[in-house]
């Protein structure tokens, strides 16, 4: 992942500088399109004219043409318009500069966001760090790793979540009987 600081400067205190947006796969057609599986939740921010940035050198190219392809993006790179010149780019990860990114609703986050911050009780007992995110139908999930004992998964739902205070780095929570291994063990 590219860790170069930006022209524009520096991201704000533990943002990362890019986000990955998708992944090149493999070279399409005779013009020069390449496959991109997507990554990003925002497939519609990748217009003509957007600058990406390719693999660990975050090599800037411009998008020049996008189109939706079965359950990815055909993508024209400027400069690329054989099948053996964009097939150099298979399996480079595709990303933009995080300052380029879509802004959310209130109460929304990006996951990268989340990922670190303190779980505390309404009562101000610390449950953990989220470490990860899972995605599934309904809501999110938050992977919560305790100092001591095993993994908390909080849904990310008002029932549970009551603040996010991005600032403090904390998230606080509301539990239920049994969330936690140890309240469930006789």
């Amino acid at each position: 992942m590219p860790t170069q600081a930006n022209a524009a400067g520096s991201p704000a205190s533990g943002e990362p500088a890019f986000l990955a947006v998708g992944k090149l796969r493999h070279a399409h057609g005779v013009r020069g399109e390449i496959l991109m599986e997507v990554y990003t939740d925002f497939p519609e921010r990748l217009q003509p004219g957007v600058v990406l940035y390719l693999g660990d050198e975050a090599a800037q190219l411009r998008l020049i043409k996008c189109r939706p392809h079965r359950e990815g993006l055909l993508i024209t790179l400027e400069g690329f318009t054989s099948p053996e010149a964009v097939g150099q780019l298979r399996n480079q990860v595709v990303y933009v500069k995080s300052i380029d990114r879509p802004p959310l609703a209130e109460g929304e986050y990006y996951h990268h966001q989340l990922i670190g911050l303190n779980v505390v009780t309404a009562a101000g007992e610390m449950i953990g760090t989220v470490r990860q995110i899972l995605e599934t139908g309904a809501s999110d999930v938050l992977v919560v790793i305790p100092e001591t004992g095993s993994e908390v998964l909080i849904p990310m739902a008002g029932a549970f979540i009551n603040d996010i205070d991005l600032g403090r780095q904390k998230i606080t929570v509301t539990l239920i009987p049994g969330m936690l291994k140890e309240e469930a063990e006789p």
